[in-house]
């Protein structure tokens, strides 16, 4: 049986490599460490099918190291050991360390993720890790303190055109038939920056097709695609658009709606993480201070679902989905970090008055460092007027309270202590 397109045309050097031109386009950070023949532990943060496996293959094969992979699925800590002690025993002196990759390391427990501490700091094995998750989050600090982290990108538009045009020319079996792309719209954008996902459309098209002569056309790509429907592509398009739905739905108030589209991603296998992190989001950007209760709830979902897993971890994302749904809704505090962004970026960093700047040093304080300033709690209601901005800003507001009633009590808060200032 022939392997999928996408394995056939695994890129084997850089110069066949397509995309993060940031990262290995000539002249690029990461780029100049492998020509150089050393790399550092470093993990690859993208979204699915953008090269990140091919590449850690490409700089083992570039740095002639030994190359052992990890699925974090898969292993556990005691798959970890052994193949250190294999890295070990293929390393010697004056040779580069083996490359040990393993792929979605945001998988891997805190006990995996220790068992590795050692190795990697003692350049037993250079660690190439990736993950579609933030590493912030989901790696260990001591382990992300040792890692380079670099973010790759979906493939753009002209990245996808030189993949498609490059595999009808060179595939094996693809260049024996005489494709022509007459429309290209469905399947880029079916494919969702996904080099793989584009490569498995096209073969599916291609398949289909018993003519030595394939054009392709939009309406053929939908229509190949509704006869062979993944139940839920958890790296595709499907993917981002039932995640947007069910947002969309909290933020509407339809409970309904968002237990439905909870339900597509639940029975589609959806990492239940990713679900409890965009809730959390919506509890802030959504709900925000019309019901605070509710990003407390949410954070409670977060770990809860960590501590009890799966199946019983639906229970806990339909409670607090229903929750966000029917809660009242605010986004003021999002507009207010944005509308201060958008006036910080407009003017530039203004200095803080001294009065507001501690004073350390002896020095600080002859140049007036915290001269003046008045400590609220020292004041009758443990308030006490004063200017906060610098006074190029002092005009400016940022925060407006919506119209809720927890809102509401806040800007009544806000009137009686400074008056004119928030009418």
């Amino acid at each position: 049986m022939s392997q999928p397109l996408a394995e056939r045309m695994r890129p084997k050097t850089l110069d066949d490599y397509i995309g993060q031109k940031h990262l290995v386009g000539k002249g690029a950070v990461l780029r100049k460490m492998i020509d150089a023949g050393r790399v550092p532990s470093f993990i690859l943060w993208g979204p699915p099918g953008v090269g990140k496996t091919t590449l850690a293959q490409i700089i083992a094969h570039k740095l002639d190291a030994p190359f052992y992979t990890l699925s974090a699925i898969s292993s556990g800590v005691k798959d970890v050991r052994e193949v250190i002690e294999k890295a070990k025993s293929n390393r010697f002196f004056n040779t580069v360390s083996p490359i040990l990759f393993i792929d979605e390391i945001h998988r891997f427990s805190k006990s995996q993720q220790d068992s590795l501490l050692s190795a990697v700091e003692t350049g037993v094995v250079t660690l190439i890790g990736a993950t579609t998750e933030n590493p912030s989050f989901e790696v260990i600090r001591p382990l992300l303190s040792r890692c380079q982290v670099y973010v790759l990108k979906s493939l753009d538009k002209e990245d996808l055109l030189t993949l498609l045009h490059r595999v009808i020319g060179e595939d094996v079996l693809l260049k024996e038939k005489k494709i022509r792309f007459t429309e290209t719209d469905a399947i880029l954008r079916y494919s969702g920056g996904d080099a793989r996902k584009l490569l498995n459309i096209l073969e599916l098209v291609v398949s289909a097709e018993e003519s030595k002569e394939v054009e392709i056309l939009d309406e053929k790509v939908v229509e190949r695609l509704q006869e062979n429907p993944a139940a839920y592509d958890k790296g595709g398009e499907m993917h981002y658009d039932i995640i947007s739905a069910f947002i969309k739905s909290i933020r509407g108030s339809d409970p309904d709606a968002a237990i439905y589209w909870l339900a597509r991603m639940v029975a589609g296998g959806e990492d239940p993480e990713f679900i409890a992190r965009r809730l959390l989001i919506s509890a802030a950007e959504d709900i925000g201070l019309a019901n605070p209760n509710a990003l407390l709830l949410a954070n409670a979902c977060f770990e809860s679902l960590r501590k009890i897993g799966w199946p019983e971890g639906r229970i806990i994302l339909a409670e607090t989905t229903v929750y966000l749904a029917t809660s009242p809704k605010s986004n003021s505090a999002y507009l207010a970090i944005d509308e201060a962004l958008a006036y910080v970026n407009q003017t530039g960093n203004l200095p803080v008055p001294l009065h507001l700047r501690n004073a350390p040093t002896q020095l600080m304080k002859e140049l007036d460092y915290g001269k003046e300033y008045k400590y609220a709690h020292s004041y009758e209601g443990n308030f006490v007027t004063q200017e906060y901005l610098p006074p190029e800003t002092k005009e400016q507001r940022f925060w407006k309270a919506q119209r809720n009633p927890a809102e509401g009590k806040l800007e009544e808060q806000m009137k009686r202590l400074w008056g004119d200032r928030f009418e």
